[in-house]
């Protein structure tokens, strides 16, 4: 079988001639039709580090969805959010948890704590090696972090963890990122650590620059306790009249099915014990320009709610891994960017804000959705509003 290579130019391959190139080569092999995906509004050139092999885009719709009134550290007054999605009712069920939300007082929205990992594992000849290793580094962290920050203007190494099992350490190398996700950033710096290490040590141990525990793009127990990106907790109380004139349901019914819906978490062993954070975290993500798979860690949840003595809900929901950005990555592409700029959160010295905007909107969509499963309008409203007629 003779192998076709994709199209490129070594010298020049982002630039509309060569898009059309690649979709002419793509429909000379399949048949396939690509005439809106070769309809897009920006050159190819802002595209070198966030594809390759260009030929289009993929056009999700984008809703908008709000006010939803916050008052976070960062993130304050009433936002218009940006969500790309293909499902219907998505869009309409985060604006009603948004419009009670507000007119409930709005979501207070903190940033707990904030750091990124890389996770490397030294191979030692015994476990005592390894334990003597980890003392060594203890004794070493000045140099071993003048090794990792050297490689960074904003990443700062803020602690490194250190696990044992067998004959290996494994280590959890901690920093902050400034704006950006950081995850390149870490894995340089820390490949620039362990290569420290390695020189200097006297025995020069040999690593793996990931040992897996930093579980990129992938749950963790590890996390939900560490953090990893943001640990962002947004809470409200929802007034009993309004919840049961806008959701037609009450306080004491939501609060039991919490604990059933609870129960049912932890049967299943679940990575989330709300109602479905991953939903408005996609569409934000492909709307603001953040690693989509980046959702696999943040949608993890911890839901917490009481009845209050006045007779209201509280209720809060805490987000322990999640992984934003407002520099790097693709959000500074054209699209990505507008969608930053209605939220007010383009480049630097605004990934706090975002982080409390994602989660006030994770809180807006738990609130609809459980509300509307407890009502009996979540079916209707799928046949209503999510059905390709």
């Amino acid at each position: 079988m003779t192998r076709l290579p994709v199209p490129r130019d070594l010298d020049n391959d982002y630039t509309r001639e060569q898009a059309q190139r690649r979709r002419e080569f793509a429909h000379e092999q399949t048949g396939a039709d690509l005439t809106h995906v070769g309809s897009f509004s920006f050159e190819p050139d802002v595209l070198p580090g966030n594809i390759e092999n260009f030929l289009g885009v993929a056009q999700v719709p984008i809703g908008l969805a709000g006010p939803l009134r916050i008052d976070g550290e960062y993130a304050q007054g009433d936002f218009y959010v940006p969500m790309a999605t293909t499902e219907g009712t998505l869009v309409a069920s985060y604006n009603r948890g948004m419009r009670l939300l507000s007119e409930s007082g709005g979501v207070k929205t903190t940033v707990v704590d904030d750091r990124m990992q890389r996770a490397p594992v030294f191979i030692l000849d015994d476990a005592r090696g390894a334990r003597d290793l980890a003392a060594w580094i203890e004794e070493h962290l000045s140099q071993i972090s003048a090794a990792a920050e050297s490689t960074t203007s904003v990443g700062r190494l803020i602690e490194i963890e250190r696990y044992h099992v067998g004959p290996m350490l494994y280590l959890r190398f901690d920093y902050t990122t400034g704006d950006a996700a950081g995850q390149n950033m870490v894995g340089r710096a820390t490949w620039a650590a362990c290569e420290w290490i390695k020189a200097n040590h006297p025995d020069g141990p040999r690593y793996v620059l990931s040992g897996a525990i930093d579980t990129d793009k992938k749950h963790s127990q590890l996390n939900v306790l560490r953090t990893r990106g943001k640990r962002v907790v947004a809470e409200g109380v929802l007034q009993a009249g309004l919840l049961e004139r806008m959701m037609g349901v009450t306080p004491m019914q939501l609060f039991r099915m919490r604990q059933v819906s609870q129960v049912g978490g932890i049967l299943a062993g679940s990575a989330n014990y709300g109602a479905h954070a991953a939903n408005g975290l996609a569409a934000l993500f492909i709307a603001t320009g953040q690693d989509a798979a980046n959702v696999s860690e943040s949608h993890t949840a911890i839901t917490y709610s009481q009845v209050t003595d006045q007779g209201d809900y509280y209720w809060s929901i805490t987000l322990p891994a999640l992984i934003v950005a407002t520099v790097g990555g693709g959000t500074g592409l054209p699209t990505q960017r507008e969608c930053l700029e209605l939220l007010g959160c383009v480049g630097p010295g605004n990934v706090h804000k975002f982080a409390e905007i994602c989660a006030a909107v994770v809180l807006a969509g738990e609130v609809s959705l459980a509300s509307a499963v407890l009502a009996g309008d979540w079916v209707t409203s799928h046949e209503r509003l999510g059905r390709n007629r």
